[in-house]
């Protein structure tokens, strides 16, 4: 476990540990758990000194939540959406396709107090595998999907550019979902006068927003993976054909995620309140941490993970 400041890297046994989420309650309380590139999840200490494997889903595990009954929710890139215990290391699959379709990129969810689970399908073209070329094509063939109590499944708001993390309102009036493509998070009003209608809590990122998440202190945390990249941006709103040969283009000549760690936070009139960013560089007291894809605040610490380093991090507020 290496720190700098208050910023803490804890390295975790497989690459990539996308995602994170706190136990708010329960044996596990305080404990963060993460899933990595190789399946596994991962439960680890508040202090970081303690990391056990509780289960391995088989798939790739992304978006994770606690439900309350101490179950882990996943969000499984390969599987579909996941029921993990935690105790028994048991995995129950729960729906890995739509109108008898499979999904390809199960993403990350949020969890609301009637048991519904709202999440986001990134791609109906691309896995995770090919992130990229839907990113570039910009095939806006995402979409936010509820599962209702009873089981009943239904697509809620789809043509979402690369659809990513969801959010609920603290009172469950409206729900995020994250366009990586389109810089935004769309909120879609389940509640009051605009029910059923959508419109944009933020916008025009400074970046791409990842996985996002409701704190302990009310706000909506939002990851941005890598800064705003003006061939990127061009690349998307040129002809189809041309951002097709694009991504076809070797990989070491392909535009490159810069290196930064760095997480907002808004209010549900969408105000800013927090804008942490902790190194545009990449390096954080040396530790080199960066992509952030995962962030969930707990009682002043915010907890993040990263697609692509074999490590979560946290930082005291």
């Amino acid at each position: 476990m290496s720190a700098s400041r208050s910023f803490t890297v804890v390295p975790v046994p497989g690459p990539g540990a996308e995602d994170v989420v706190v136990a708010t309650s329960g044996p596990d309380e305080g404990s963060v758990f993460t899933g990595t590139e190789d399946g596994a999840v991962f439960r680890v200490s508040r202090d970081g000194a303690r990391i056990d494997r509780v289960a391995h889903t088989g798939g790739r595990p992304l978006g994770i939540e606690v439900a309350p009954d101490g179950r882990l929710l996943i969000c499984d890139a390969h599987k579909g959406l996941l029921w993990v215990d935690p105790a028994s290391g048991g995995v129950e699959p729960i729906v890995d396709s739509v109108d008898g379709t499979p999904m390809r990129f199960c993403n990350n969810a949020a969890i609301a107090s009637d048991g519904t689970v709202w999440f986001s399908d990134s791609s109906q073209r691309y896995g995770i595998e090919r992130w990229k070329d839907d990113f570039v094509q910009n095939t806006r063939t995402g979409r936010l999907l509820r599962l209702a109590p009873d089981g009943t499944l239904a697509t809620v708001v789809g043509g979402l550019a690369f659809a990513n993390g969801v959010a609920l309102a603290a009172d469950e009036s409206f729900v995020c979902v994250a366009q990586t493509g389109a810089r935004c998070v769309t909120r879609h009003w389940l509640t009051g006068p605009a029910a059923g209608t959508q419109d944009r809590i933020c916008s025009d990122l400074p970046g791409y927003p990842d996985n996002i998440a409701r704190g302990s202190d009310g706000l909506i945390w939002v990851t941005i993976a890598s800064p705003t990249d003006p061939f990127v941006e061009r690349l998307q709103t040129a002809p189809l054909a041309l951002r097709k040969v694009a991504t076809k283009v070797p990989e070491p000549l392909q535009p490159k995620v810069k290196r930064t760690v760095r997480v907002q936070a808004y209010d549900d009139r969408g105000t800013l309140v927090h804008d942490v960013d902790l190194a545009p560089d990449g390096a954080v007291g040396g530790a080199g941490y960066h992509m952030v894809t995962g962030v969930r605040e707990h009682e002043g610490r915010v907890w993040l993970g990263s697609l692509h380093e074999p490590a979560i991090a946290a930082y005291d507020l």
